[in-house]
């Protein structure tokens, strides 16, 4: 049996689905669009929960349907969650990002999210699923540099798929396996605390490294700044 996770109660999957009650697929769907579709996602443990989600799918028919549908639920979230993502960076991301060119909300996240999709190519929506801070910037960067909708729709329901329903069913078939499902069962506290340590390392790394820019940039500014002669004083 699954424990719930006493130091974190509120970023327990175990703790989010049994307080939801019959509204638990409802719930974690939220989350999901949530995570993929608005801009404060960054915070929310996605990932453990979706394989949180497949794990107590297999042990208990916790949603009440069968895993195909969780699966399917899930990953249509995700889809609606980066169609709204695009959307909000077509019609409002320039008010939003041309504001700051530094912190979370900035520019320069745009630009980075943007480099990785030159990289990759149209692929970068799907890749950009399994990395923090992207996978939630990725949809609004899409929309601001007007990328095909078409083709962003596509590749944004190719990887809600993948993703999706992919880690969920990969916690489902964890069940199968009883030394990994008992220890997953056992050490839920702890692998919770490191999959949150996890997921936040980047978007710390990510904010002071932003501190440390702005803060080299007002260093530089003020550097650059004439400074006026002092006058002297009459002999």
């Amino acid at each position: 049996m699954i424990h719930h996770a006493g130091l974190i109660p509120w970023l327990d999957p175990h703790t989010i689905i049994s307080a939801a009650g019959p509204w638990a697929l409802l719930v974690v769907c939220g989350i999901v669009f949530a995570e993929t579709g608005l801009l404060v996602g960054f915070l929310l443990p996605g990932d453990t929960l979706l394989v949180i989600s497949g794990l107590l799918t297999h042990t208990s028919l916790v949603f009440g349907v069968d895993i195909w549908w969780v699966c399917l639920a899930i990953a249509f979230a995700a889809f609606l969650g980066g169609e709204v993502g695009y959307l909000i960076g077509h019609k409002a991301g320039p008010r939003v990002f041309e504001r700051r060119e530094t912190g979370l909300f900035s520019m320069e996240n745009v630009r980075r999210t943007n480099a990785f999709f030159d990289r990759f190519g149209a692929l970068a929506v799907i890749l950009a699923r399994f990395v923090p801070i992207v996978r939630t910037f990725a949809p609004v960067a899409a929309g601001v540099g007007h990328m095909n909708y078409k083709k962003y729709s596509v590749y944004n329901a190719i990887g809600a798929l993948i993703w999706g329903a992919g880690l969920t069913l990969f916690g489902y078939v964890i069940g199968y396996i009883p030394p990994v499902a008992a220890f997953v069962s056992n050490y839920i506290d702890v692998i919770l605390i490191g999959a949150v340590v996890i997921t936040l390392i980047p978007t710390l790394f990510h904010y002071f490294q932003s501190l440390r820019k702005a803060k080299k940039k007002r260093l530089e500014a003020a550097a650059a700044e004439p400074t006026e002669p002092r006058p002297t004083p009459d002999v």
